[in-house]
């Protein structure tokens, strides 16, 4: 699950997989902004067949808070 999540990360955020780590937030990467989260959080849904809630949505500011969230879908 984390491999396939990190890969979501790194698609929707225009890098590479071993540039997303746990330490990947909202306001220290770059490429993440608001923009980039919507599409952030449509690669993750598509990637694991789910939907994820606005309050999740809103949640999700790290890779690892985004590992917890998604495997409450899972």
């Amino acid at each position: 699950m984390e491999d396939q999540l990190r890969t979501a990360f790194a698609d929707a955020l225009g890098t590479t997989p071993d540039q997303i780590t746990d330490a990947t937030t909202y306001s220290e990467f770059p490429n993440w902004d608001s923009v980039a989260h919507m599409a952030l959080i449509a690669a993750i849904e598509e990637s694991f067949d789910i939907m994820i809630d606005a309050e999740d949505v809103i949640d999700m500011s790290s890779f690892a808070k985004a590992k917890q969230i998604v495997a409450k879908y899972l």
